[in-house]
């Protein structure tokens, strides 16, 4: 159902269509009485007063609300009720002219019950348009009866306008009906998609976050904790040998300071990938040679990169999937695989990007589920998936890995 601002906004739309109606009517009628008799006068004035009345409430935020939901049909009535009774029972025959007859006289009532009919489908049932289309028609057969005075024939010729335009009624009101429930329809499911796409931005965002911690996680893990169990070690060596041996232990003291040295710097980069990103610093081609360059020189790998030059600009998501499989299949092959050699290639072909991460390392078994884990390939997956990409891995024990992202 429309709620009370659109229903508001519609009525003071309608509210300004019916004195602007009456006014193109006016200038008109002075143009075919030259001018305007008595009669035509208080049809004006009645009809006028009647318009600007709607106009009132329709701005009248107090009467809506205090009224509710019998504000709408009181306004509906107001507009189609009005000018059927001014017309019948408050003024007098028209002069001889071009719209004074019977049926001139219901053509004009017309725009103003069609906005009566638009209000009427658009806020309520098909039943409630018939039930308008019929009112209409019954409330002016009834003022009509009431008028003894009026002739057998203009009867008749009243009777077939007012079933012709009650026909029309109903084929116009189902019309509109039918549109505003197809509307509806898709408004509603409109709102559907909306609340699962926020509920899946928000799943997303989770997952992301908790990739994130978890990538971390393994940094920590290979750099601070092996360093600090490496040092542990270390130290406890050292203090066995202080006192039997002075040189043995003054050497091991110095590995555990350039251990200790290494380890710190493994862990200010880790720290440093949490406090901003280098993508949105250096732009996807930098950020890419920074990423295997740094990777490179940490394993101690022979390094191929190739990169466009110039790199076309790319949507923020599709650089953002890029360089994240690139920096997790990186790090994969600086922490995991043993490798000699990296390669990292990025290449555009017929409008697809692909990016190729390769190395000659132990490799794995990709339908191993607890390797494909371990090594984040579900994220990558799933990265690649949410634009339309696809991921491919070849690898075999001892032979080294292949991630290839298609975009």
């Amino acid at each position: 159902m429309p709620d009370s601002s659109e229903t508001s906004r519609l009525l003071r739309i309608a509210a300004w269509i019916w004195p602007g109606y009456l006014a193109a009517l006016l200038v008109m009628d002075a143009l075919l009485y030259r001018r305007l008799p008595p009669s035509v006068q208080l049809y004006y004035l009645g009809n006028g007063l009647a318009a600007l009345l709607f106009l009132a409430l329709a701005h009248w935020e107090w009467m809506r609300k205090r009224l509710g939901q019998g504000f709408l049909p009181l306004m509906i009535l107001l507009v189609s009720g009005t000018p059927i009774l001014m017309q019948h029972l408050f003024v007098p025959r028209f002069p001889p002219g071009p719209l004074s007859n019977a049926e001139g006289m219901v053509l004009r009532q017309m725009p103003l019950l069609f906005i009566g009919l638009a209000l009427t489908a658009w806020r309520y049932s098909l039943l409630h348009v018939f039930l308008f289309s019929l009112f209409t028609a019954a409330l002016e057969i009834g003022v009509i009866g009431l008028k003894m005075s009026t002739r057998p024939t203009v009867l008749t010729v009243f009777f077939f306008v007012i079933l012709v335009r009650t026909v029309s009624f109903i084929v116009i009101g189902v019309f509109i009906s039918l549109l505003m429930s197809l509307l509806r329809a898709q408004g509603e499911s409109l709102r559907q998609a909306n609340a699962r796409l926020t509920h899946y931005a928000s799943a997303l965002e989770n997952l992301t976050v908790s990739r994130e911690r978890n990538r971390m996680a393994r940094e920590l893990h290979d750099t601070l904790a092996h360093t600090l169990t490496g040092l542990s070690v270390t130290l406890e060596t050292v203090k066995a040998y202080w006192d039997l041996d002075a040189e043995k232990a003054r050497a091991l003291l110095e590995q555990s300071l350039t251990a200790t040295r290494r380890g710190l710097d493994e862990t200010r980069r880790a720290l440093k990938s949490l406090r901003a990103s280098p993508l949105e610093d250096l732009g996807l081609a930098l950020a890419l040679r920074q990423l295997a360059e740094s990777a490179a020189a940490r394993a101690h790998l022979d390094l191929e990169l190739v990169l466009p030059d110039p790199l076309p600009n790319l949507t923020p998501d599709v650089e953002q999937c890029l360089y994240r499989v690139a920096q997790e299949a990186v790090e994969n092959v600086a922490h995991h695989a043993s490798a000699k050699r990296l390669s990292l290639r990025l290449e555009s072909e017929a409008g697809r990007w692909k990016l190729t991460v390769q190395d000659n390392g132990l490799g794995f078994d990709p339908h191993d589920k607890v390797s494909s884990g371990h090594f984040g390939l579900v994220g990558m997956r799933e990265r690649a998936e949410l634009i339309g990409g696809r991921l491919t891995i070849e690898s075999q024990k001892g032979k080294g890995t292949k991630v290839v992202l298609e975009i």
